[in-house]
């Protein structure tokens, strides 16, 4: 699923703007991340940016968890492996045939990206999941979710790094794993529930960490970044 030597931390690029964007980014390294674009930053400027993006060299995680009709949801996919970004994901609530669906319109396009399955939002708690229907811990209906997402033929999925190590037992080493939900020792933990640091998190079995303001709030962005790939080669 991935090297050794490939940039394991995702960037997120949660700006209002283009030129906040790429403010920040022109201050990193492909060779040293990818970049999340989500659903704020999508909305405003659309997929022009994520074209340029890639122009720079850095794969692009398109973050806009699809949720719908097996149908919307597979074009959607399809129109994102045809903008070629690295990696896209889908709500894993959304079903075993929306998941299917979306598997089929990419595997035989040129460019396959990593289709990935939400699973419990990290911004989620027992509580909250509670309202919603589901009397249970969030980390079992993580492993529910993972569980069907594998079944229909996804990468991997998106899950707390809290929930890293018993879904790698569960499913299997290739299965991968992006967690958001990391925060370097000291850092705000923001609005997310379920966190670990990034040496946690990778020792735990996460294949992918997205970060997001202990880098782009930083002074200093790829010092930021720098500081956090050497404590992970430190594990």
């Amino acid at each position: 699923m991935k090297s050794p030597e490939e940039p394991r931390i995702i960037i997120a690029l949660d700006y209002k703007d283009k030129i906040s964007t790429l403010a920040l980014v022109d201050q990193l390294e492909p060779s040293l991340c990818r970049l999340k674009v989500g659903k704020e930053l999508f909305v405003r400027c659309g997929p022009d940016l994520v074209k340029i993006l890639i122009d720079k060299g850095f794969d692009v995680f398109l973050d806009l968890k699809f949720h719908d009709i097996p149908n919307t949801v597979a074009a959607a996919c399809q129109a994102a492996a045809d903008m070629g970004v690295w990696m896209v994901n889908v709500h894993a609530s959304g079903g075993r045939k929306m998941m299917e669906y979306a598997r089929e319109a990419i595997q035989n396009n040129e460019h396959q990206p990593l289709l990935i399955g939400v699973t419990v939002l990290t911004s989620l708690n027992r509580q909250d999941i509670a309202e919603v229907g589901l009397d249970l811990e969030p980390a079992d209906q993580v492993l529910r979710l993972a569980k069907l997402a594998n079944d229909s033929g996804l990468d991997g999925v998106v899950c707390s790094p809290q929930e890293v190590s018993a879904l790698k037992q569960e499913i299997g080493q290739n299965f991968c794993l992006v967690t958001p939900g990391v925060r370097p020792k000291g850092a705000d933990i923001g609005d997310q529930q379920r966190i670990m640091t990034p040496s946690q998190a990778l020792t735990s079995g996460s294949d992918y960490l997205v970060i997001g303001r202990p880098i782009t709030a930083h002074n200093e962005p790829l010092k930021a970044l720098k500081n956090i790939i050497e404590e992970c080669q430190n594990i």
